[in-house]
């Protein structure tokens, strides 16, 4: 397995439906989601990304919080950049900044032309993924920047269902 593989179940020309992004938002809910819950996921994604010597910046946010941040060898200020515009999408749109930006390409279109949006401030590219907690709704955002965008979100939701598998 190459260095920017995640696991072998990944191919990365198949790109999956809106139905299967809308599945993975309804499927991937926390009970709660607090500091240390914040902390636990981080650590994971950032030895996931050690593993894989993957060249990421891993962020979580949570009402207007930063709770994580690290920087792994090979990221860059772009990748910060990238993570913000990204998780504006998530906190704007209450879904992953992959799904927002492929239900504009299902229509024919593009995020920046449907939205009207800046897109100095928002980006609808893989990567940032919704913290949803049950009965409550949309808390925050858990953001990966790094690599091309299918494997920025691709990478977040085999951390997220790893994590949630452990600590549900």
């Amino acid at each position: 397995m190459g260095a920017h593989e995640l696991t072998p179940k990944f191919t990365p020309e198949i790109t999956p439906t809106l139905e299967e992004l809308q599945a993975q938002e309804r499927r991937l809910v926390f009970r709660r989601f607090d500091h240390d819950d914040a902390w636990a996921l981080g650590s994971l994604l950032v030895e996931l990304a050690r593993e894989r010597q993957a060249p990421v910046a891993v962020d979580i946010h949570r009402g207007g919080q930063q709770l994580f941040h690290a920087a792994l060898p090979g990221s860059a200020p772009d990748n910060d950049a990238w993570i913000a515009r990204k998780r504006r999408v998530v906190e704007r749109f209450g879904a992953s900044s992959y799904l927002v930006g492929s239900r504009a390409r299902a229509k024919g279109t593009t995020f920046e032309e449907s939205s009207r949006l800046d897109p100095d401030t928002y980006a609808a590219h893989g990567g940032s993924f919704p913290i949803t907690v049950e009965g409550v709704g949309v808390v925050g955002a858990v953001t990966v920047s790094g690599l091309p965008q299918l494997e920025d979100h691709r990478f977040v939701v085999a951390a997220l269902e790893q994590y949630l598998e452990k600590f549900r």
